[in-house]
């Protein structure tokens, strides 16, 4: 059956949109199930091949942590070149899902180095692999006639994105603890194939958009996006700043936790499952700042999409001084409560918002028809940047041991200094941006 290689030509959401969500929302879950429970297996249930434990430190786990987080943030390059230059985004989405799925079937059954290291090296190529695509594959149902509802369904992205985010941190933390890594690991991987089903379920009424490698060496070698180029990678490098913080919930904000007072109306929560309050901000903070806090901004002054990162910056800097104060407060011998890092969480997820989305469909919108993929992986790329800079600072710490300063406070210190200056640059670099906009043609409603 021929697929159709051209968004519609109506006014409505196009008619692929609701399994592109289901699909997001089931991967999602996936992911973060997995990714919630990644620190605590590692220092926990870790084992070697006789079985007996084989746990790292604190500082190896984030390491390891955050360099699977910069591989899955990597591979979107190469998952981008195989759907723009050969498979076209559907069928790179469909192929690479099958990676993503093995790998969790090998972290459910082997509870080794070897099987975590298999196991998130196919996540990280699954999962990295389609990420450029689905998103650019959401932009690619539109046309000029429905253009005005793509931050609409970015939003609705997101949403599904967070919705699915918060089940799966709150079960798989759980599940750890109550039956092991079997179904920590197993659960995520059952909802992976289900993503993969439901988006398989879709193919008849997507926009199936083709490769063309001789347009995409055309329209990447054009004088005007290559001006674009330039000015959005630095952009995106700057960004990775933002990546270095946000991250960190999964490994040293669960460190924290520990050692923090999580009682919760006489329930105690588990240190991973304080990752779900980000997704249930998420949730909240969308609808706030699409129906309040932009219309209000906007009488005063326009609210163009560099300015809302620039604010997500400022946001990120009242993040780490959160953090900062919370050590304080442990290293003073004091057990502080939860509600701290809950605020910390409530900052992070405004920042989110205003720099993760707003840069998603930004970079959507300054990318060419056959470069949508491409453009996406290199958004991407900042947060792989952010994510090695982080494991590599972790590294430092577990070489380095007792001799390092960046214990405590003066490791939220550290990241609070080096966001300081990113913001700053920022603020300069997007002053002088200039870029032009690119949607998809559309084809007529049969």
């Amino acid at each position: 059956m021929a697929y159709r290689t051209a968004p519609l030509a109506t006014s409505m959401m196009p008619p692929g949109i609701p399994y592109i969500i289901s699909n997001e929302a089931a991967e999602r879950f996936s992911f973060y199930g997995m990714r919630a429970v990644l620190y605590l297996f590692m220092t926990t249930a870790l084992v070697n091949h006789e079985g007996a434990p084989d746990l790292m430190s604190e500082a190896q786990a984030k390491e390891w942590t955050h360099a699977f987080i910069a591989g899955v943030y990597f591979t979107p390059l190469l998952g981008a070149l195989i759907a723009d230059l050969w498979l076209g985004k559907y069928r790179t989405i469909i192929s690479l899902s099958l990676f993503y799925c093995l790998g969790h079937l090998v972290l459910a059954l082997d509870h080794t180095r070897t099987g975590l290291m298999l196991g998130l090296s196919l996540i990280a190529l699954g999962a990295g692999g389609i990420k450029p695509c689905v998103s650019a594959h959401v932009g690619d149902q539109f046309g000029q006639s429905n253009s005005h509802l793509l931050p609409r369904i970015f939003n609705w992205f997101y949403l599904s994105i967070n919705l699915g985010a918060v089940v799966s941190q709150l079960l798989t933390p759980w599940l750890l603890d109550s039956v092991g890594p079997h179904w920590a690991f197993g659960v995520p991987g059952i909802l992976m194939f289900l993503a993969t089903l439901l988006f398989w379920m879709g193919r008849n009424q997507f926009a199936h958009i083709p490769a063309e490698p001789r347009q995409f060496l055309h329209e990447l070698l054009q004088p005007t996006f290559l001006r674009s180029l330039a000015g959005l990678i630095p952009l995106y490098i700057l960004i990775a700043a933002f990546w270095c913080i946000f991250d960190q919930a999964a490994s040293a904000w669960v460190a924290q936790a520990q050692q923090m007072d999580r009682h919760v109306f006489g329930w105690e929560l588990n240190p991973a499952q304080l990752q779900a309050v980000n997704p249930f901000f998420i949730l909240i903070l969308i609808p706030f700042f699409t129906l309040t806090v932009y219309p209000r901004i906007q009488r005063l002054t326009a609210v163009t999409p560099l300015r809302r990162i620039g604010m997500g910056f400022l946001f990120t800097l009242a993040t780490v001084g959160v953090s900062i104060w919370i050590e304080k407060q442990i290293a003073a011998g004091h057990q502080p409560s939860i509600g701290w890092q809950v605020l910390a969480y409530l900052f992070i997820t405004s920042a989110e918002i205003l720099i993760s989305i707003t840069a998603l469909e930004f970079s959507y919108t300054q990318s060419p028809p056959r470069l949508k993929s491409f453009v996406m992986s290199l958004e991407l790329l900042s947060v792989a940047l952010g994510n090695f800079f982080t494991s590599r600072v972790n590294a430092y710490i577990e070489s380095a041991g007792a001799a390092t300063n960046l214990s405590g406070a003066n490791y939220y210190l550290f990241f609070f200094k080096v966001t300081a200056v990113t913001t700053v640059l920022f603020f300069i670099v997007a002053r002088f941006y200039r870029g032009q906009t690119y949607l998809q043609q559309e084809k007529a409603a049969a």
